[in-house]
């Protein structure tokens, strides 16, 4: 996340008016939630982690212990288990 000036893109009145409530702070604005997107959606990870769960649920399937798998993807074998769940639950 990067800071932008507020007098690059606030009106001189909006600036006075936050001033009075906030002054030579940073203050983080956020989106309106209708701008928002989904955590992972804006630089492909989460469709990368879909696929490494449907590799992992297909190795599974042929044959590779859930031990393998979570050497292999470094990862728990807990967190293997899940991604077999949810994968089979799909």
């Amino acid at each position: 996340m990067c800071y932008i000036a507020a007098k690059a893109v606030l009106p001189s009145e909006i600036i006075e008016l936050i001033q009075k409530y906030v002054e030579g702070e940073y203050i983080y604005i956020p989106k309106r939630k209708n701008n928002r997107q989904g955590w992972g959606t804006a630089n492909n990870t989460r469709k990368e982690i879909n696929i490494r769960d449907y590799n992992i649920y297909n190795e599974y399937m042929n044959g590779a212990s859930r031990v393998e798998l979570a050497e292999k993807y470094f990862l728990s074998k807990k967190s293997i288990d899940r991604i077999i769940l949810k994968e089979k639950s799909k």
